[in-house]
């Protein structure tokens, strides 16, 4: 425990604006034994403050939140000196003040929308994000919870100043049964490291995700992240046996069990997946790992239609069956702007659209013996045009990096508008087409792919920059398009800040109001993530 003496801080922290409260700045998503590798942290660059000490840098490029969108500042307190010292004797020497230690964090990964808070705090264990939280609550200080800043919806980092409260040093694995295949791990495990530990004991994690190498666990969780393996294990919501949380006001709700089964009561750690921090901070999660294949092969494939790829995808459900871990699609341009960007070279000829399939079993001989009938029927009936296996894993990985790195080509494409959506498979890349039409030459390229088996699009629009009239081109027809085909306006990527407003084209008035019922009951002061996931009327 550090003396109690006031600490200084650096003056521009104190510094506002007078005009603050009309003006300051604008964008968040959330979470021994055996010890696991502490990851180094990644320091942060630095953010403009909006209305702030006219000595902070701005972030090249990087519109403020408050900017770009009309959303206003809620009366939240203002961090003190006095709040400062307080953090710094609850988890001394991480309390991070200086701004360009704050200005990666203060920024989305996508680089489209960022905040300006002054304070980054580090805790490492959930008794120190208790006091942290209790000292806010009492404060009505607001917090933003952020795991590894994946996020594509601007649910990670603060739209106005709010406190970012960081798992990356929440990294230890609490426990792993190897009959079982539960793991127990904090929040702050990145998702990637936690591969390699139980692969190393024979199991693997039940989802897979482009940004693997930095995402958190915890994160994944808050978000209830879909990503690769969907198809094959399902959804966090199935195997997420339990977790801790740390709700608004400093309690911490022990849910954190290894059961598969409990039919005692309400089964509270669904409130918790798929909140994006909005209603506790996720401090430690128990997952069920499935067991590592013994044989995996991977097929790419290129197709001439996108009726085509329909059908391959029955075919292939027919024939492998069992063995089958992964449909991805995409289409042409995807794959041109791979090869534009990052240099990867497509490894069959060229076709409006290709697939990559997955296959993951125990007995290699019988699963190449599958894969290889079920290609031999797709080429011979004109499904398939061209294709190549790999079965080697770094054949194996670089087939998937075409797949995994279109994101990345896509950002180097200029400004990207992005859009995680669900439709029937059927209807899946009709939108596409559609908004081709209806952009023209506004957008430089509208792209379509994504998981075939779970009936999810990522929709694409790339721009050289930011346009309003782009904008409102493409919003809110997305929507209404999507809603009349009885889509889903989030898969996968949650509603952060970006998608709040839009909740109304998935759920009903009802269950938006029920909602807000919960958020008010579990944060009556909405101090958890706030102007995230649900509508300012809810």
């Amino acid at each position: 425990m550090l003396p109690r003496q006031v600490i200084r801080w650096p003056a521009w922290i104190f510094q506002a604006s007078p005009e603050w409260w009309r003006t300051a700045c604008v964008l968040g998503t959330s979470v021994g034994q055996q010890r696991w590798p502490s990851f180094p942290w990644r320091l942060c660059s630095a953010p403009a403050f909006r209305g702030c000490h006219s000595t902070v840098p701005r972030v090249p490029g990087v519109m403020l939140t408050s900017e770009r969108y009309p959303v206003q500042r809620l009366p939240f307190s203002m961090v003190s000196e006095e709040d400062l010292a307080a953090f710094e004797r609850i988890i001394p020497g991480r309390v991070v003040t200086d701004p360009a230690d704050l200005e990666v964090a203060n920024v989305d990964w996508l680089r489209t929308v960022r905040g300006c808070s002054k304070v980054l705090l580090r805790p490492r264990t959930t008794e120190e994000v208790s006091c942290i939280l209790r000292h806010c609550h009492q404060r009505n200080l607001a917090v933003n919870p952020q795991g590894g800043n994946t996020g594509l919806v601007g649910g990670s980092v603060p739209v106005f100043d709010e406190i970012i409260l960081s798992t990356a040093l929440m990294n230890q694995v609490i426990s792993f049964h190897d009959v079982s295949g539960i793991l127990l791990c904090q929040a702050g495990c990145v998702l990637e490291e936690l591969n390699h530990y139980v692969q190393e004991r024979g199991f693997i994690m039940p989802l897979d995700l482009g940004a693997k190498g930095s995402c958190h666990i915890g994160g994944n969780v808050a978000t209830n992240a879909g990503g690769l393996r969907f198809l094959r294990y399902g959804s966090l919501r199935g195997t997420v046996l339990g977790l801790e949380v740390v709700l608004a006001d400093g309690t911490v709700l022990d849910c954190l069990t290894s059961l598969r089964k409990d039919n005692t009561g309400y089964d509270l750690k669904q409130l918790f997946i798929g909140s994006e921090g909005t209603l506790g901070v996720i401090t430690a999660v128990s997952i069920l790992c499935p067991p590592r294949p013994k044989a995996v092969n991977v097929a790419f494939l290129g197709c001439p239609g996108f009726t085509e790829v329909l059908q391959v995808f029955s075919t292939c459900k027919g024939m492998l069956g069992e063995i089958l871990s992964a449909f991805e699609f995409m289409d042409a341009e995807c794959m041109q702007l791979v090869g534009q960007h990052l240099h990867l070279t497509r490894p069959v000829q060229e076709s409006p659209f290709y697939i990559l399939v997955e296959t993951s079993g125990s007995s290699g001989d019988h699963d190449a013996e599958k894969l290889d009938g079920f290609l031999e029927k797709a080429l011979d009936s004109g499904l398939v045009t061209d294709g190549t296996v790999g079965t080697d894993q770094r054949k194996v990985q670089v087939l998937w990096s075409l797949r995994e790195r279109i994101t990345e080509a896509l950002s180097h494409d200029g400004y990207v508008f992005k859009y995680d959506i669900s439709l029937p498979v059927e209807r899946l890349y009709d939108l596409v087409i559609d908004l081709r039409t209806r952009l023209g030459p506004s957008a430089k390229h509208v792209v379509g792919y994504g998981h075939l088996g779970d009936g999810n699009l990522h929709l694409n629009v790339t721009a050289e920059a930011f346009s309003t009239a782009l904008l409102a081109a493409l919003e809110p027809y997305v929507y209404t398009w999507t809603a009349a085909h009885r889509g889903s306006v989030s898969a996968e990527h949650g509603l952060g800040f970006k998608k709040k407003d839009v909740l109304g084209y998935s759920k009903t008035p009802a269950a938006v109001q029920l909602m807000g019922q919960l958020k008010a009951l579990l944060d009556p002061k909405g101090l958890l993530n706030p102007y995230k996931t649900l509508p300012a009327c809810a």
